[in-house]
C-alpha cells in the first residue's frame, strides 16, 4: 500500500515547482553591460547621460518572474487575457487578476490601465493595448505604440513605482516589426526619462525572449543611451557613407578594374578611369561597377545607340567587302 502524501509534503512540492523570482538587484544596468562588451558604442541619437546607465536594464527571459513594482503586459482591448505573454501572465497571476480586469471595462489602443499583481512577484500589472500592425498605417501604429509606453511610465508615476519592466509590446501575433518597435520603445522612454518629473523612476527594463529580439536591442541601445560623450568613442563612419582613405590594403578594393576586367566597345576608349578622375575632383567615392551601374562608370552602347558608335560609311565597307570576297 502506497504512503498517502501529506499535505505538508504536497505543500513542499509546489512550493519547490514554482520558479524563484528574480530581484531587481539581479538585472543588469546598462552600466554592467558595457562594461563587460554586450554593448558597444557606436554613434548616438541622443546625448551621454551618466545617470542612465545605471536606470535601465536589458534581460532576457520570463517577464513573470521578475521582482519589480510593475510588469507591462501586451494585452488586447478587452483586458482579459489570450496569448503569448498575455496569456502567461495571466496564468502566473491567478484568477485573482482576471476578475479585476473584469471590472476595467477594456481599454483603447494605445492606452494603459493598471492592476494588482496578484500570485506574481511583481506588485502590479499595468496593461498597455498595442497596435495590430498596419504598413499602409504606419505613422498611425507608431503613434499608438509610442502611447503605450507614454501612458505606462506615467501610470507608475502616478502611482510612485520606482521599477517597471515592458515586453515587446506588438511584436508577437500582432505583427509589429521588431526593429521598428524598438526604436519607438527606445526614444519614447529616452524622452521621458530626460524630464524631471520622471525622477521617481529609478530602473526601466526592456525584457527580451528570443535572441533575436535581444539582439536588436543590443544593437539599438547605444543609440539612445550612449555610453560616453560621442567626441571620446565615435567610430569611423560606415563605408556606404564615406570612402575610406587609399591605403596599401584598401586600394585594391576600391580601384576600378581596368581593361583587362572590363570589355570596352571596340569603337572608343575606356572610359573608366575618367570616370574615377571625375569622381575624385569632386569629393565623391570611387567603388567597383556593379550591375545597374554601368551609366556611372562604364558607357556601353545599347542596340538603340548603334548607329552612333558604327562607321556611318557602313555600306560603303560592305561593298568593299562583297568585292573582295569576288577577287578572291
Amino acid at each position: 500500500m502506497s504512503k498517502r502524501r501529506s499535505d505538508s509534503d504536497s505543500s513542499d512540492s509546489e512550493e519547490q515547482e514554482m520558479p524563484r523570482a528574480i530581484t531587481l538587484a539581479s538585472i543588469p544596468t546598462l552600466r554592467y553591460l558595457y562594461k563587460n562588451k554586450t554593448l558597444v558604442q557606436c554613434r548616438p541619437r541622443f546625448p551621454h547621460r551618466e545617470s542612465l546607465l545605471d536606470r535601465v536594464s536589458l534581460f532576457q527571459g520570463d517577464i513573470t518572474r521578475l521582482e519589480v513594482d510593475a510588469i507591462v503586459n501586451a494585452a488586447n482591448r478587452s483586458l482579459l487575457g489570450g496569448g503569448g505573454v498575455d496569456g502567461a501572465i495571466h496564468q502566473a497571476a491567478g484568477s485573482g487578476l482576471l476578475k479585476e480586469c473584469r471590472t476595467l471595462g477594456g481599454a483603447d489602443t494605445g492606452d494603459a490601465k493598471i492592476t494588482g499583481g496578484y500570485k506574481l512577484p511583481s506588485k502590479h500589472v499595468i496593461h498597455a493595448v498595442g497596435p495590430i500592425y498596419s504598413s499602409s498605417e504606419r505613422d498611425i501604429k507608431a503613434a499608438q505604440l509610442e502611447a503605450c509606453y507614454e501612458n505606462s511610465i506615467d501610470l507608475a508615476i502616478a502611482n510612485k513605482l520606482s521599477s517597471i519592466a515592458f515586453c515587446s509590446i506588438s511584436t508577437g501575433i500582432y505583427g509589429y516589426p521588431i526593429v521598428d518597435a524598438t526604436h519607438i520603445a527606445l526614444q519614447t522612454t529616452r524622452e521621458i526619462l530626460d524630464k524631471e518629473s520622471s525622477s521617481g523612476i529609478e530602473r526601466v527594463i526592456f525584457v527580451v525572449w528570443s535572441d533575436k529580439d535581444k539582439h536588436v536591442y543590443q544593437t539599438l541601445l547605444p543609440e539612445y543611451f550612449p555610453e560616453s560623450d560621442v567626441e571620446e568613442t565615435q567610430r569611423p563612419e560606415a563605408p556606404e557613407n564615406k570612402a575610406p582613405e587609399p591605403t596599401e590594403s584598401t586600394s585594391a578594393a576600391t580601384e576600378v578594374p581596368k581593361s583587362s576586367n572590363t570589355v570596352a566597345p571596340e569603337s572608343e576608349t575606356p572610359k573608366e578611369n575618367v570616370a574615377v578622375d571625375e569622381a575624385e575632383k569632386k569629393g565623391e567615392p570611387t567603388k567597383e561597377p556593379e550591375a545597374g551601374d554601368n551609366k556611372e562608370t562604364v558607357e556601353v552602347p545599347k542596340p538603340e545607340d548603334a548607329k552612333e558608335t558604327v562607321d556611318p560609311k557602313k555600306d560603303d565597307v560592305k561593298e568593299t567587302v562583297e568585292e573582295s570576297k569576288k577577287a578572291e
